[in-house]
């Protein structure tokens, strides 16, 4: 005989019919039937538990809705597992008025040890429980900024594709993924090189080579855009010597890191390789770089010194920018007769 709650007598082998929450009649005696009811009430715990977790996704208007449907939904399964509860138990000879309904579960804890508010659920939360839950919403806050602003760089990847791919395609051109790994912008021209198997090859790291080197042999072009905003206090004397220093090691990373490289290696590649360079991009005008080195390809004849067309992406990846190599939408024409 259970001892351990105020049930009326009855023998632990007493059994009776039970329809449970599957719709299904069983036979079970006392016991088995309040640790059904143990069950359960974990099982409703722990959706609820899933509901709140779920309903704290998304922006704030979205919780707001997914907040107010989730503590309807779970108020509706409350009830629902205290009717039958109540029903249950009244087959067992126990009584339950109206007043008890809303605290059916204190029954079974007395049994089961357990409430449909979760363990407890009469106590303060300690103050370890409160930074724990502290530090669960501010981790749920920096997943969802995260989320937020992930979203963000996707949407604006694929509305600057767009304007890029809009203005390519009426001059006969499209873009060219080219792996993202701070070699982009040489890669992108050495992609440019090899659509013409006739023309000097050169891989990115040949590229870097040159770039590094012309920069070095044509300082006074390039030595006023590097690091000079560090010599402002420095000495005349010492300020040489600081400029020098840092133009050196520009050009060392130039030449032997993936260091990302922009509009100054652009230049210094132009003229090295004597190449016309375009640089296209979503919302600036196209920047054109050695253009003493273009040909126009007029009346048909052919190019002998093809430009060298690159894209320029703000939003590409989340480290910011990137260069894709420009090519023709036919492959077959590959002749660069198109104006800049």
């Amino acid at each position: 005989m259970d001892t351990e709650t105020e049930l009326p007598e009855s023998k632990t082998s007493d059994a009776v019919g039970t329809t449970t929450g599957d719709g299904s009649v069983v036979k079970e005696t006392r016991s088995e039937m309040l640790a059904r009811h143990q069950k359960e009430i974990k099982e409703l715990q722990g959706k609820e538990i899933g509901l709140k977790k779920a309903a704290a996704k998304g922006s704030k208007a979205e919780q707001k809705a997914k907040k107010k449907l989730a503590e309807e939904e779970i108020a509706r399964l409350d009830s629902k597992l205290k009717a039958r509860h109540v029903k249950e138990l009244a087959s067992l000879g126990i009584p339950v008025d109206d007043k008890e309904v809303n605290t059916i579960e204190m029954k079974v804890k007395a049994i089961a040890g357990v409430s449909l508010n979760g363990p407890n659920a009469s106590h303060k939360p300690s103050k370890g429980q409160k930074w724990r839950d502290r530090r669960a919403q501010q981790e749920a806050e920096r997943e969802q900024r995260i989320q937020e602003e992930q979203n963000n760089i996707v949407s604006q990847r694929v509305l600057e594709e767009q304007q890029l791919e809009g203005k390519l395609g009426p001059l006969g051109f499209t873009l060219k993924e080219i792996k993202s790994d701070g070699h982009c912008l040489y890669r992108a021209v050495e992609d440019q090189i090899a659509l013409h198997p006739e023309l000097v090859q050169y891989s990115y790291q040949e590229l870097r080579r040159l770039a590094a080197n012309y920069m070095r042999t044509h300082a006074e072009d390039f030595m006023p855009f590097i690091g000079a905003e560090s010599a402002e206090s420095a000495e005349s004397d010492k300020l040489e010597d600081t400029s020098q220093t840092k133009f050196q090691r520009y050009c060392e990373e130039v030449e032997s890191t993936a260091a990302w490289g922009g509009q100054l290696e652009l230049g210094a590649l132009s003229h090295a390789l004597q190449k016309h360079i375009v640089v296209h991009s979503a919302n600036l005008p196209d920047v054109e770089m050695g253009k003493e080195y273009k040909e126009d390809g007029l009346d048909g004849a052919p190019v002998l010194n093809p430009s060298i067309r690159v894209s320029y992406h703000r939003h590409a990846f989340g480290l910011g920018e990137h260069y894709n190599s420009v090519v023709p939408v036919d492959p077959a024409s590959v002749q660069d007769t198109v104006k800049a």
